[in-house]
């Protein structure tokens, strides 16, 4: 247990990819501000061979051990020896099996990644991301109708990681940039079927973000990019942007101060709503 420390190992035990330990252990590990974990990831582990090298990784740098295994050999072996060393473990699927199989009143299949199966959903995001790369940044706009989709937003308030996370849950997604002086194309402002998001930030934050990608690619001031961070000409584009919005009635959402996580999952409540009460074709 870390004491003058400010870091603390964490081993990640999984017979699958390990997305699952990965999502709740860094959700967990957020709330603690002044300590760091130190990850050690193993997914894929299917055999006692594989288990051996993961057991003595943890001897060595002993930490809390979270896993998902349902080789109960593995997972006996695994408790032991953790139990034996005196470090905590603990499974993050098992109690939610067991409450499914209490409720269920079933067994489980025992399925090592059963949620990674090639079913119609796993295709379903293959389509959406593919539709995403070939529709960002205001690329073949005449292909916005087929959009779930479509954000719009000036300059660096995140719309193409947006539109990949949003993919990435199946949902077909373009994006599209609004620049001041420059007409919004015609199939925009005549969409149906995608519902249409504006995301915005505050100036500060655009200005921010903006140095910071300049400083990345190298640039200067005086290089032509004056423009992209002075104040006044952020302030007008936020203003443009507003009342574009405000004439199609697009829902507006404010991305000032939330991660793409949180923003997709406002864009897919309020795609999740639309759908509600849209009447059936």
């Amino acid at each position: 247990m870390p004491t003058s420390s400010n870091y603390f190992h964490l081993h990640l035990v999984s017979d699958s990819t390990g997305e699952t330990l990965i999502t709740v252990a860094r959700a967990v590990a957020a709330q603690y501000a002044n300590v760091t974990p130190v990850e050690h990831v193993y997914p894929l582990v299917r055999s006692q061979k594989q288990l051996d090298r993961v057991l003595d990784e943890i001897e060595e740098a002993p930490g809390i051990v979270l896993f998902t295994l349902l080789e109960k050999d593995l997972v006996s072996r695994l408790e032991d020896k953790c139990k034996a060393i005196n470090v905590p473990s603990l499974s993050i699927i098992g109690p939610v099996m067991q409450l499914f199989e209490a409720y269920l009143g079933a067994a489980t299949t025992g399925r090592v990644g059963a949620q990674h199966v090639l079913n119609a959903e796993y295709f379903k995001r293959i389509d959406a991301l593919n539709y995403t790369m070939i529709h960002d940044d205001g690329q073949h706009v005449e292909g916005l109708e087929e959009a779930d989709v479509v954000l719009v937003g000036v300059s660096r308030t995140s719309k193409t990681p947006t539109s990949i996370y949003l993919a990435n849950r199946g949902i077909r997604t373009a994006n599209v940039p609004l620049v001041p002086g420059i007409p919004v194309p015609a199939q925009l402002e005549t969409l149906t079927r995608p519902l249409v998001v504006s995301l915005h930030a505050t100036p500060e934050r655009l200005i921010q973000i903006r140095q910071n990608r300049l400083l990345s690619m190298g640039a200067e001031s005086g290089s032509g990019s004056d423009s992209y961070t002075d104040r006044q000409s952020v302030t007008e584009e936020v203003a443009f942007a507003r009342k574009l919005s405000a004439k199609h009635d697009w829902p507006l959402l404010d991305v000032t101060r939330r991660s793409i996580e949180e923003t997709a999952a406002a864009i897919m409540k309020l795609y999740s709503d639309r759908q509600r009460n849209r009447p059936p074709e």
